[in-house]
């Protein structure tokens, strides 16, 4: 990051994940700036990839995908060729939704969108036992997905990054 974020620029990132689809003008006015200045610190927010994409969130059954899944892959092995290999792998598969590596006894989390129970069966058969790099892999459906409205802001340093310390009273 080239230029560190300020309140006005936290203010038009908490605004943006709020509605994307705020026209500059909008934005300029919520956050108290000229329409000028506002496009300035957006294009700097773009360009320093703070902000990394303008998204539409879509009803997946408008697409057909009937099922969700979480795949908890473990390698057999963590040589970084292997793990590169393999995060390369399903984000090409059409299906991924979104690939998390993780620390622990997983080593990837793979959400996945689907038509059916055939097609998450033809997908861990086809696309991930196959694999050389997996060792073991579970399968979990999601009976529920809902993204959060925000990510939680800790630079901001006000309330609405709520610390959690707790005091040294007994209870």
């Amino acid at each position: 990051m080239e230029t560190p974020l300020d309140r006005i620029d936290f203010e038009i990132l908490a605004a943006l994940q709020k509605d994307a689809r705020l026209s500059n003008k909008e934005l300029a006015a919520h956050v108290g700036l000229a329409p000028s200045t506002c496009l300035v610190r957006v294009r700097r927010l773009v360009e320093d990839g703070v902000l990394r994409g303008f998204h539409a969130d879509i009803d997946p059954a408008a697409l057909g995908v009937g099922l969700m899944a979480m795949v908890s892959v473990r390698l057999a092995r963590h040589a970084r060729d292997e793990v590169d290999a393999f995060r390369k792998h399903v984000l090409a598969l059409p299906e991924v939704v979104s690939v998390y590596h993780l620390a622990g006894s997983v080593d990837f989390l793979v959400h996945v969108a689907l038509r059916d129970a055939e097609h998450l069966r033809d997908l861990v058969l086809d696309d991930f036992t196959r694999r050389a790099e997996v060792a073991h892999l579970e399968t979990h459906v999601l009976f529920e997905y809902v993204r959060a409205a925000a990510t939680p802001n800790y630079r901001r340093g006000d309330a609405a990054a709520p610390s959690r310390k707790r005091s040294g009273k007994a209870r």
